[in-house]
């Protein structure tokens, strides 16, 4: 059994509010905030929902947070980025060279945003 809630297939065997991180844009104190509007138990399963449990969780998270959340999340934060590059500022610059935007040491450290270190020795012929 699997259950589909903006675009994402969560995991049923989490708690209810642990359950709903797994969606972009939804940390667990959003989840617990769900979770006590619609006045869900935080320790029941997600697996234990009936359909109108479901269907209210589902149609909540449309209403409210459509716009914050999963593919349209992803989106609006590369048009965000894609406007800093466009502006040429400074943290657009650190996202065009693909170096680390927010400060960090770069000769030691940053091999994830950097990629690993490539061989510069050719081999003889």
């Amino acid at each position: 059994m699997s259950i589909v809630i903006a675009e994402v297939v969560l995991n049923v065997n989490k708690r209810l509010p642990y359950s709903l991180t797994g969606v972009r844009g939804i940390g667990l104190s959003r989840a617990k905030a769900i979770c006590k509007a619609l006045n869900f138990d935080e320790m029941k399963f997600l697996r234990d929902l009936d359909d109108a449990e479901l269907r209210a969780l589902s149609e909540y998270i449309n209403e409210n947070y459509s716009e914050e959340i999963g593919s349209n999340l992803r989106r609006n934060e590369q048009k965000r980025i894609q406007e800093l590059m466009s502006l040429g500022s400074y943290i657009g610059l650190r996202h065009r060279k693909r170096l680390p935007v927010r400060g960090q040491r770069t000769s030691s450290n940053a091999k994830t945003r950097r990629g690993k270190a490539g061989s510069k020795v050719q081999k003889k012929k």
